[in-house]
């Protein structure tokens, strides 16, 4: 059963570096992995010193590095519909180049990419598969799509099909408009199908795990945080943080705050993603490019230990909706109710059990919404908001009911 490694975060903060190294590694323990690159702007193989092309290219022994084309993925994923797409507007008046070039919608290549990843799944050649993803705003739009496509393939899909059916021929005798027939319908429906599968791929905790990179950097961490929510808000499982170029203590007089600024927010970083373990790799003296450095990396960050590992395993909080609201859970051992105590600070919830406090920054769908109280029972901390509202300051002592 091939495992399953997605590295993402903010643009910048070396989750490139990381996820090569974290493939190099596997393979030098003998796993034949792969790493792919789901970001649209590429720079896998300039960090492993090996151009890369849209189907796998063997690197050194037991890795294989693949980085994804727009019009190749299109092509693949797309083919039929894009066809459909293009005569729509050919009869529209544009040439024909113009209309394959508008046919190819933002965010296909990185769909396409992150469709890979169940084929290589499938094709039973890999041990370990290791996905260099797009900066996390984007990651996190297309890991959503497939619920959006599942309400489209349930919902409208059904519907366009029989009013193609009944009416297509004769709009295209009056209008002359081209009609979608049965294989643009279908073509559509293995797509969104691929979608659905990719997604159970990524959501099934006993293959996948979600690990995020970041900076010790407070925007950094702002957005690490939130796109830990939504990771967990779409079930996905993360069992990792790697916090990257740490400065070490003998830097010198210049990166002095840099260095003091660092030491603030490692706390912080720790509290925030707890019981997530967070594993550090230095800020090293030279660039991190080509095997020799990507090995050193990969020491830096697992030591002794296989990247494959489970770090974590579990849900650290989940977000469900039932027919009035929203419930936000979260597992709290070993406390008791007279230990806890909630703030709400806009879109924060704050977390107090005793000296031990946890930031939870809250998905963009619980951020107008007024909280409604909290329940603690079997050690588990349940915070309701309502479905619709504005947001409210609220605090709450004790997990009482509200």
């Amino acid at each position: 059963m091939p495992r399953i490694l997605l590295y993402t975060g903010k643009g910048g903060v070396g989750k490139t570096s990381v996820a090569a190294a974290t493939a190099l590694a596997c393979a030098d323990a003998g796993m034949k992995t792969i790493v792919l690159s789901t970001d649209i702007a590429h720079s896998l193989g300039d960090a492993m010193g090996r151009e890369l092309g849209p189907e796998p290219i063997e690197v050194v022994p037991n890795l294989w590095g693949q980085e994804s084309d727009a019009f190749f993925n299109v092509a693949r994923y797309w083919g039929r519909i894009q066809e459909y797409a293009a005569s729509v507007l050919r009869w529209r008046g544009l040439d024909e180049v113009l209309a394959e070039e508008m046919t190819v919608l933002p965010g296909m290549d990185e769909v396409g990419s992150l469709l890979w990843i169940a084929e290589h799944h499938d094709s039973g050649k890999y041990d370990v598969i290791v996905v260099d993803a797009a900066p996390t705003g984007e990651t996190l739009r297309l890991l959503s799509l497939p619920e959006a496509a599942k309400w489209w393939m349930e919902k409208v899909e059904p519907i366009g099909r029989r009013i193609s059916k009944l009416t297509g021929p004769l709009i295209h005798r009056v209008v002359g408009i081209p009609m979608p027939g049965d294989d643009v319908f279908d073509a559509g429906e293995n797509l969104f199908a691929r979608l659905e599968y990719m997604r159970s791929l990524l959501a099934d905790g006993s293959k996948t795990s979600v690990r995020v990179v970041l900076t010790l950097e407070s925007v950094v961490i702002r957005e690490a945080q939130r796109s830990f929510t939504y990771f967990h808000l779409y079930d996905y499982p993360t069992d990792l943080v790697v916090a990257n170029r740490i400065l070490p203590a003998e830097v010198g007089p210049y990166f002095r705050g840099w260095y003091e600024a660092q030491q603030s927010y490692g706390p912080i970083v720790e509290e925030s993603f707890a019981p997530i373990p967070v594993l550090r790799a230095p800020y090293f003296d030279r660039e991190v490019v080509g095997i020799e450095r990507l090995r050193e990396l990969a020491v830096a960050i697992y030591g002794e230990r296989s990247p494959t590992d489970f770090y974590y395993r579990g849900r650290p909080y989940s977000v469900k909706r039932d027919d009035q609201s929203f419930v936000l859970s979260l597992e709290l051992p070993f406390t008791s109710r007279e230990q806890i105590a909630l703030t709400r600070h806009g879109d924060e919830i704050v977390i107090d059990v005793g000296a031990w406090r946890r930031n939870l920054v809250l998905p963009r769908v619980l951020i107008d919404a007024a909280t409604q109280g909290a329940h603690f029972e079997d050690h588990v901390l349940q915070i309701r908001f309502a479905a619709t509202g504005t947001a409210s300051p609220a605090t709450t002592k004790g997990g009482n009911h509200g």
